[in-house]
């Protein structure tokens, strides 16, 4: 049988829309810690008890499927919404992010390349951080104006591989999940996360996911793209199939 049409294109974005490199991820935290102005001791007491939360929050996520936010994680830490510690840590820790956020200069090309063909694009994201931040990044790299659609996993209750999270991303693209296509670096939450719903995988394998990170699985990709552009040839391939 043949395949639908391809309509809509969804990116993870950490790994993928952004270039694969090792963080410090205690660091985020004592940045953070220096941000709120703490010393020494307490510095360090206070960046490992929100490292804690956070990992935490991740290994929720593999296990259970469940999404978390930012302010959940400060707030678990002592530090509530609105207080001027908490906006100064954010200030600091979003500071640390900075460099780290950087659009992959392949991905405004490849992304124009695709509306040329008449696709919608998209952005998937597991992220404790809100829709008004990760716009921010787009905005501050020049690529918002060319995403259709975007999903953040902080603003709903799942984050991938779930099912639902997948299902939601094509109602808000405006398509079926069969008319999907969904690119990532990590096997298990872009490649055996889309196909439960039925969209087609692009898995992009050029990252170094940490063991303690990785869950087994037995998904293949429909496709792998070893560099960012090759998406766009791999999708107008099969939509010149499926005419």
């Amino acid at each position: 049988m043949t395949a639908a049409p391809v309509r809509a294109v969804l990116f993870d974005w950490g790994g993928t829309i952004t270039p694969w490199h090792e963080v410090d991820l205690r660091a985020q935290w004592t940045a953070f810690a220096d941000g709120v102005g703490t010393l020494a001791c307490a510095r360090d007491d206070l960046a490992g008890r929100l490292y804690a939360a956070e990992d935490a929050a991740w290994e929720r996520g593999r296990s259970l499927g469940v999404s978390a936010r930012l302010p959940e994680i400060l707030e678990s830490c002592g530090l509530p919404p609105g207080h001027p510690l908490t906006q100064a840590g954010t200030a600091a820790y979003r500071a640390f992010w900075e460099p780290h956020t950087i659009t992959h200069p392949a991905v405004a090309p490849l992304w124009e390349a695709l509306h040329t063909q008449g696709l919608r694009v998209g952005v998937v994201s597991n992220t404790i951080w809100d829709r008004t931040y990760h716009r921010s990044i787009f905005e501050r790299d020049g690529v918002l104006d060319l995403i259709d659609a975007e999903v953040y996993s902080s603003e709903t209750p799942w984050v991938k591989p779930r099912a639902e999270i997948f299902a939601h991303a094509a109602q808000t693209c405006g398509v079926t999940p069969q008319e999907c296509v969904f690119v990532g670096d990590r096997s298990y939450e872009d490649v055996h996360g889309p196909q439960q719903v039925g969209m087609r995988a692009i898995w992009v394998p050029h990252s170094r996911i940490p063991v303690e990170q990785q869950v087994s699985h037995e998904a293949s990709p429909d496709a792998v793209a070893h560099e960012l552009p090759d998406v766009a040839a791999i999708v107008a391939a099969w939509n010149l199939t499926a005419r």
